[in-house]
C-alpha cells in the first residue's frame, strides 16, 4: 500500500526551529515530526511511501534516507517550485504503480492515531473519489453560556463544538488524480468537483490528532506525546 506525504512546508509560523530544517523535521520528544506518521503509517499496513518536498529537502533525505530503518521503502518527489498541495500531491503520484486503486494522502504536519483499516473500508463501500478524514472542532478557548439575566450558567473549558473539519488525511481513489491542479490546492478545485459529482465522503475520527503549526503546538505536542507514552 502506497502513501504520499506532503512534506514541503517551510514553517514560518514555527521560527526559528525551522529556520535549518523543513516543518515536517521540527523534534518533537527527541523525533522529527515525520517520524511519528512514518511509524504510524508502517503501523497501519503502509509499505512504500513518497515523499513530497521542497524547502530543504536535502535535510529531510539525508536523515530518512531510503525508509529501510523503519521497515518503509522511501521515495522523493521534490518541488523545483512551491506547487501547493495538490500540485505536490499530483507530482508526487507520478511514482505510484498503475495498479494501485488507491493511496493514502497525508499532510506531514500532522500527529494522528487513527486505524487505517475502517478508514479504507469506509472509502470502498462508498466507491468514494476521496474519503476526508474529518475530527471533531475543540474550541481553543472556554465558553460561557448565559441565562436571560445574564448570569453564567455554565462554563466549560476548551469544549468540542459541534463542527467537523478537515484532518488533513484522505483515502484517495487513483482515478481522480487527473483532477489534481498542477499547482495550487485540491481543497479549492479538486474537492468542490468531487462534492458536486457526489464522489467526497467524510469519516468522523475521534482518534487522538495533533496538528503543528505554530511554537504553541510545538509545545503542547510535546506535552502530550510524553503524557501519551
Amino acid at each position: 500500500m502506497y502513501a504520499l506525504i506532503v512534506a514541503g512546508g517551510e514553517g514560518q509560523r514555527l521560527r526559528p526551529y525551522t529556520d535549518d530544517r523543513p516543518k515536517a523535521m521540527v523534534p518533537i520528544n527527541g523525533k522529527p515530526l515525520l517520524e511519528y506518521q512514518l511509524e504510524w503509517l508502517k503501523g497501519n499496513g503502509v509499505t512504500q511511501v513518497v515523499v513530497c518536498c521542497g524547502y530543504l529537502a536535502d535535510v529531510l533525505q539525508d536523515y530518512f534516507q531510503d525508509g529501510r530503518r523503519w521497515g518503509l521503502r522511501l521515495s522523493y518527489s521534490v518541488e523545483e517550485q512551491p506547487l501547493g498541495r495538490g500540485g505536490a500531491f499530483k507530482q508526487g503520484f507520478q511514482q505510484v504503480p498503475a495498479r494501485e486503486e488507491f493511496v493514502i494522502g497525508a499532510n506531514g504536519d500532522n500527529i494522528q492515531t487513527q486505524p487505517l483499516a475502517p478508514f479504507i473500508e469506509y472509502h470502498c463501500q462508498r466507491s468514494a473519489g476521496i474519503t476526508v478524514m474529518l475530527t471533531q472542532l475543540r474550541s481553543p478557548y472556554g465558553i460561557a453560556n448565559l441565562d436571560d439575566s445574564g448570569r453564567i450558567s455554565e462554563f466549560q473549558e476548551k469544549p468540542l463544538l459541534p463542527h467537523w473539519l478537515n484532518a488533513g488525511l484522505y483515502v484517495i481513489s487513483t482515478r481522480v488524480f487527473p483532477l489534481f491542479p498542477d499547482k495550487g490546492d485540491h481543497e479549492n478545485t479538486t474537492f468542490p468537483q468531487l462534492a458536486q459529482q457526489g464522489k467526497l465522503y467524510g469519516f468522523k475520527s475521534d482518534a487522538y490528532w495533533r496538528p503543528v503549526d505554530t511554537v504553541k503546538d510545538l509545545l503542547e505536542a510535546d506535552k502530550e506525546l510524553q503524557e501519551r507514552a
